[in-house]
């Protein structure tokens, strides 16, 4: 590798779904989203490692209400908060994770913390007596509209199969598949990938989502990525460490995601996912009819917004 810093290179997802209610959601969303691509852009511009980068993205994307991770998180059936994360350091290939855990602002620091442990995945009863022990102070990630939302689809005998992909003033229907993503390629040279989500919503208690698994957040020296999507359709294909892997035996990074979701179309499965390889490429791609994802590629800012609906994939 050469000595000579590489520029660097990042991409977001605040989710996949159905709808954006219009042009208004839209914007205010790309809004969000472009705030938070030029606050960790310019820390990877400073020199921040490609792992710092996502921890600071994915805690930005759990802070912002709008989107279904850290505050603003979905309940599950029962009316509880569950949320899942994890963290994928490419230049260690090392994957640390949550599943379920509850009361806590930012779950992707519990992902950041267990990078260094034994036991580097923790559900939620473990990972409850690490807040604990970590003097972590207690947070409740409900928000005024995520209750409506539950209380709705409660007097409906949860009918719908998830919750909103983004939180709006109004509760119309819009089924979601809610997660926020980052992947970073760093001046060295090192890419690093995480995922962080509420859940489906209204799901049985103790179902396990994909963004702590390597099926939905993966990176190596090679490439990373994040997923978002219907969990389950993206664990049937094991998604993000498909298209890795497929990096690493010597596709370029456009190649492996079209590949991958022609796969993924064949088995009709809904889902999304961005990506950053070693080589500086950026890619994206998704079955969902949208995609909520913005980059910087060195130069500007853009995002996957306003793609036609169906199976999209595309590259800078």
């Amino acid at each position: 590798m050469s000595n000579h810093p590489v520029q660097p290179k990042l991409i977001i997802h605040g989710g996949a779904g159905s709808s954006l209610k219009g042009k208004g959601g839209a914007e205010a969303v790309r809004k969000s989203l472009y705030h938070i691509v030029e606050t960790v852009y310019e820390q990877l511009l400073r020199g921040s490692s490609s792992k710092d980068a996502v921890i600071l993205g994915c805690q930005l994307l759990e802070d912002d209400p709008r989107f279904n991770a850290g505050t603003g998180s979905v309940l599950q059936s029962d009316g509880q908060v569950r949320m899942s994360a994890s963290l994928m350091d490419g230049a260690s290939q090392r994957f640390s994770g949550v599943i379920n855990v509850s009361r806590l602002k930012n779950p992707i620091y519990l992902a950041q913390f267990l990078q260094d442990s034994a036991d580097r995945v923790l559900s939620d009863y473990g990972a409850a007596q690490l807040l604990r022990e970590l003097n972590i102070p207690t947070h409740d990630p409900l928000t005024d509209l995520r209750l409506q939302e539950w209380i709705q689809e409660r007097a409906g005998n949860f009918n719908k199969d998830m919750a909103g992909v983004i939180a709006e003033a109004e509760l119309a229907d819009s089924a979601g598949r809610g997660t926020i993503g980052v992947v970073a390629l760093d001046q060295a040279g090192h890419v690093a990938a995480g995922t962080s989500t509420g859940g489906k919503g209204f799901e049985r208690i103790g179902r396990v989502s994909d963004s702590a698994m390597p099926a939905g957040n993966y990176a190596n020296a090679w490439a990373g990525i994040s997923c978002t999507g219907i969990g389950e359709d993206i664990i049937d294909e094991c998604l993000a460490a498909r298209i890795v892997v497929r990096v690493t035996d010597g596709a370029s990074l456009e190649d492996a995601f079209h590949r991958s979701f022609v796969e993924s179309q064949q088995h009709q499965r809904d889902l999304g996912a961005i990506g950053v390889a070693q080589s500086g490429a950026i890619a994206w791609g998704k079955t969902s009819e949208i995609l909520l994802a913005a980059y910087h590629n060195g130069e500007s800012i853009g995002d996957t917004l306003e793609l036609p609906e169906g199976m999209q994939t595309g590259s800078c």
